[in-house]
């Protein structure tokens, strides 16, 4: 078990983060005419609009929320005032509130899907990989919540934000870190990892895009002259 908790949360984190940018920068290369959202507003509106509104602000919020708090350096937080505790019980609030967010959405999204004969047939099996795999790690995520009520001190608060940013700064004795962590947190990253590692393959590619639509915001004018008859 040593050795494969080392492999997990040691080298498959890297191994995750090589296939998530050389896949996307490889699909965005060759097959630019699948990198989309596939949507199915066409075929079936009923409670898309409700349903994408809960799961993209749930799910951004989580994604920012963990980015942030994960990799922002515990000196920061000491120098701040913020007792790890505190930033433990806010963790614990907002990851609740956009949690529940982005399940309400996923389960719409499901049912929906696969509740509607048209979309049903024209659903991929990567599309329910997917939603299945964000719904699992979502769950799992959630319930992490009842296990940091247990110990409001924060303190596998840090030894989580540790191993992350042991990660990032390729810093070696990163797994380490989380050898006693709970075994839902471990599941939890797991399958937060992996989800990098499908991404490439998968309709969540459109997420590059959202984030590069930000340039449009410095892209010059476009003139649109009308036609002479």
């Amino acid at each position: 078990m040593s050795y494969l908790h080392q492999f997990v949360f040691g080298i498959y984190p890297y191994i995750a983060l090589t296939v998530f940018l050389l896949g996307s920068l490889i699909r965005f290369d060759r097959e630019q005419y699948s990198w989309k959202s596939e949507s199915s507003q066409v075929l079936y509106k009923g409670n898309l609009r409700v349903a994408n509104i809960l799961f993209h602000v749930g799910i951004l919020g989580l994604f920012f929320g963990h980015l942030f708090g994960l990799l922002t350096p515990i000196a920061i937080w000491d120098a701040l005032g913020i007792t790890h505790g505190q930033k433990q019980v806010f963790a614990i609030v907002m990851g609740g509130i956009f949690g529940v967010m982005c399940l309400i959405g996923v389960l719409m999204l499901l049912a929906r899907r696969f509740g509607n004969e048209r979309l049903a047939a024209n659903t991929t099996w990567r599309d329910k990989l997917v939603m299945i795999w964000i719904l699992i790690t979502l769950l799992l995520g959630l319930s992490t919540i009842f296990v940091s009520l247990d110990h409001l001190d924060g303190h596998e608060m840090v030894t989580l934000m540790s191993w992350a940013q042991h990660i990032v700064t390729f810093r070696g004795g990163a797994a380490d870190f989380i050898v006693n962590a709970s075994w839902v947190f471990k599941l939890h990253l797991f399958m937060g990892m992996t989800l990098f590692v499908i991404f490439p393959f998968t309709r969540l590619v459109h997420v590059w895009s959202g984030f590069a639509s930000v340039t449009y915001l410095g892209r010059a004018w476009q003139l649109v002259r009308p036609r002479r008859v």
